[in-house]
């Protein structure tokens, strides 16, 4: 019985140990070819290519997927880190399905990996279809992605729906160049994000629905001692049909800042939402600092608005609140993503 003991417990090392060297997603990188007529011994599906990988996954896998609309549900497990999905183009490689009214399972894509990179994507979910205007009865959750690995990063990406679109779950999280399209808490969750240059748009559908009024984020921050949080910087947030407020608080302790952003004038005065969560007002961090536009007056905006000397407001604003260990810059590709441009 001993000796199965320390077998067993040697076995668990073991596996800690490889799960471990996962996480350093060693190079050089293998690559991997994703394209719908299967040519050159690529693969025919996202999934397929994702399914190739080892478990656990210990060497970055770059997964080049060829223009074209996939229609499939994709997902990535927790033992397949270290993958870098690179797309041609938000407008010309989209992920395309229509799960809807189950939140956890509606998702186009979905990750619970670490060391994610994804890269010129175009994620929809089509059941509120944000072509076509829909009913009212069928604003349902309909997620477009789901993500709640740590330190993933996404460029010069798209995310349509109309409710829930993003589920920024958990984890520290990096979307640089992106477009957000929806129109009930479309960016959602309890990550510590920072969203950076990227595009805001209020719609619930091509031309909006007038006089239907909705809500970008909603942060789940649950205690004080939490790290969580969204920093959007340098953004610009806009939309057409009703008019929204920038944040409804999901968790007591909900915090979202939004800094040198473009504001129009689809912000609601009031600007924020208690919403659930009446009596914790003094807990939520909700903060405006140096925007601009015609939705960044705030002399209007709800009393429980938080202010931050300087000092306090660049540790958000510095890239250092999701970056510790470096890992942004130790991912493939970094320098050059940083001129990656939303098409």
């Amino acid at each position: 019985m001993q000796h199965s003991h320390i077998v067993s417990v040697l076995s668990f090392l073991f596996v800690i140990l490889i799960v471990s060297d996962a996480l350093d997603c060693s190079n050089p990188p293998k690559v991997i070819y994703v394209n719908p007529s299967g040519n050159g011994g690529s693969f025919k599906t996202i999934q397929s290519a994702i399914n190739s990988l080892p478990k656990p996954n210990t060497q970055w896998a770059h997964i080049r997927i060829a223009a074209g609309i996939y229609r499939e549900v994709v997902f990535i497990t927790r033992n397949r880190p270290c993958i870098f999905l690179e797309g041609a183009g938000s407008s010309s490689t989209i992920m395309q399905a229509s799960g809807h009214g189950i939140m956890a399972t509606s998702f186009t894509f979905g990750s619970i990996a670490d060391d994610l990179i994804v890269k010129g994507i175009g994620f929809e979910n089509m059941y509120s279809d944000p072509y076509n205007v829909e009913p009212l009865g069928r604003i349902t959750p309909a997620l477009a992605v789901k993500i709640e690995g740590d330190r993933n990063a996404f460029y010069g990406c798209s995310f349509k729906s109309v409710q829930d679109t993003l589920w920024d779950r958990q984890g520290r999280h990096y979307f640089r160049n992106c477009y957000f399209q929806g129109g009930v808490d479309f960016i959602f969750g309890d990550g510590q994000s920072i969203y950076e240059r990227s595009v805001m748009n209020f719609t619930m559908g091509p031309n909006g629905i007038k006089g239907m009024d909705g809500t970008i984020t909603a942060q789940k921050r649950e205690s004080a001692n939490s790290t969580t949080g969204y920093v959007i910087k340098n953004c610009h947030i806009t939309g057409i049909g009703g008019r929204v407020i920038i944040g409804r608080a999901y968790g007591p302790y909900s915090r979202v800042i939004v800094a040198n952003s473009k504001l129009d004038d689809v912000i609601r005065p009031e600007g924020w939402s208690i919403w659930n969560q009446a009596g914790h007002e003094a807990d939520i961090t909700y903060v405006e600092a140096g925007n601009s536009g015609r939705g960044a007056d705030t002399s209007k905006r709800v009393s429980w608005m938080k202010k931050m000397d300087p000092k306090q407001l660049n540790t958000f604003l510095s890239l250092s609140y999701i970056n510790k260990g470096g890992w942004i810059e130790k991912q493939p590709g970094f320098q050059s993503f940083l001129s990656s441009n939303i098409n």
